[in-house]
């Protein structure tokens, strides 16, 4: 029973340290890109409700999220 239950337990592990790692990551670029670009603040914009700004952090979030997603899922096998 230890023995089929260890693998699933193992997996649950490594999906939610894999899930915070990629959350810290998407938080760092974000952060990064905000103060490298310094022609406008990220957050001021999303609070007026610039549509453009908002897609422009969800296309940083999907990228950053597949590529950590990549290396966790790689580094499984």
């Amino acid at each position: 029973m230890t023995d089929a239950l260890d693998p699933v337990v193992m997996n649950f592990f490594y999906a939610a340290i894999g899930g915070l790692m990629t959350l810290g990551f998407m938080w760092l670029g974000c952060a990064m890109f905000n103060r490298i670009v310094c022609s406008f603040d990220i957050g001021e914009q999303l609070r007026k409700g610039n549509t453009a700004v908002g897609m422009m952090v969800m296309g940083m979030f999907i990228g950053i999220g597949v590529g950590i997603g990549l290396v966790i899922g790689m580094g499984l096998n």
